[in-house]
């Protein structure tokens, strides 16, 4: 009933929440990343997307889906690694952006040691502005990170939304200027935070800097200020603050795999796969 297909084009568009953006990932039309969607609904007899001029978003069916197709998929591949008898050699050295620290990158990453034992996999975790550098530089073979605004480059993993955060008992006086707990430079988020508030011209101060997310996320479990992290990666303890405090919009972010060649190869080419494959597990709100 459920063909893998399908399903891959099913993950690829919850995890963009966009067609366009499913199909130039798979390398496939539009069109046909719709027919597949047709066809796994029609298979399912449940309608799996909620579709607007603006939006896609999955229903509570889809959402029960993505968790039968990343299963259905993952079982796949385990079958045919087992069977091929994969051999895969040499050396990956990857990065990931400070964003999955809690995140469940770590059984993503123990999954692929299991099924390809003889890669070495050599482990950056740092600021996605950072590993840009490290790419750029020819100290890292692949990253998953941040997408910067000047860039195009990558492929999309999921495309998320950025957000001001802090705890339940946060509180913003309107007639001072914002607190805010930044990454220290250089950080796409802070870039992003800076940027949005002298735009719309919101007074503001940095009260705590920190090369870390543990680092940020303790300044702001002690009520220092807010800071700014992607909703679907959102850190325990903490919450999105209530539109009353009328903090502007920080517009989306996309997270991507980015390789040092146009086209990997080897362990960075299948890494790079497997990251694409389950970006789903990556972010809370599928989990």
């Amino acid at each position: 009933m459920l063909d893998p297909v399908l399903l891959e084009s099913f993950l690829a568009v919850s995890q963009a929440r966009s067609f366009s953006d499913a199909g130039r990932r798979l390398g496939l039309r539009q069109s046909t990343v719709s027919q597949h969607i047709r066809k796994l609904e029609d298979a399912a007899g449940r309608r799996l997307f909620v579709r607007d001029t603006h939006s896609v978003v999955p229903t509570a069916d889809g959402q029960a889906m993505e968790g039968f197709a990343r299963s259905i998929l993952e079982a796949n591949e385990r079958a045919s690694r087992y069977f091929a008898g994969s051999q895969l050699r040499g050396r990956v050295r990857f990065g990931a952006s400070e964003d999955f620290v809690a995140s469940r990158l770590p059984e993503i990453l123990a999954d692929f040691v299991r099924l390809h034992p003889l890669v070495d996999l050599e482990l950056t975790v740092d600021l996605s502005a950072t590993l840009y550098q490290m790419m750029d530089a020819g100290e890292i073979d692949l990253v998953l990170c941040k997408r910067r605004a000047d860039d195009d480059r990558g492929r999309l993993v999921w495309r998320d939304h950025l957000i001001w955060i802090g705890t339940e008992a946060t509180r913003i006086d309107p007639a001072q200027p914002l607190p805010l707990i930044l990454y220290t430079p250089p950080s796409i988020t802070r870039t992003a935070a800076l940027e949005t508030l002298e735009r719309t011209g919101r007074p503001w101060r940095i009260v705590c800097s920190s090369g870390s997310l543990s680092g940020l996320r303790a300044a702001a479990l002690a009520g220092l200020g807010v800071t700014v992290h992607a909703r679907g990666l959102l850190p325990d303890g903490l919450v999105e603050m209530p539109a009353a405090y009328r903090l502007p919009d920080l517009g989306d972010v996309d997270f991507v795999v980015l390789g040092a060649t146009r086209h990997e190869r080897g362990p960075a080419a299948e890494l790079a796969a497997a990251i694409l494959a389950n970006g789903g597990r990556l972010q809370r709100r599928a989990g």
